[in-house]
């Protein structure tokens, strides 16, 4: 089993459904029965660095992150089913944590 994280990004074109404490209720309820939700959490605003130079303002981009396990790519995608992010009209990324 691999493990993946969904990145939300914060550009549902239905703001409201995209952070509706009832949606993301559900969502979760649902992805934890499925017994391959690891985790997650919304993010905050944050600071960019980089040695030797002045620190930047994060992004406002992303807003929370999800980790799953799923076999492959193509089966993690059955999680954004129920996304609020993405049943918004939003962008939810998904990317492999490589096993170390």
């Amino acid at each position: 089993m691999n493990e993946y994280i969904l990145l939300m990004h914060q550009d549902a074109t239905d703001r409201d459904a995209a952070d509706d404490p009832k949606r993301w209720e559900q969502y979760l309820a649902q992805l934890r029965s499925t017994g391959h939700f690891d985790g997650g959490s919304s993010m905050g605003r944050g600071e960019l660095f980089r040695k030797d130079q002045p620190s930047q303002p994060a992004g406002n981009d992303l807003g929370g992150f999800i980790r799953i396990r799923a076999i492959s790519l193509e089966s993690a995608k059955q999680f954004l089913a129920g996304n609020p992010v993405y049943e918004a009209g939003g962008t939810v990324e998904i990317r492999e944590l490589p096993r170390t």
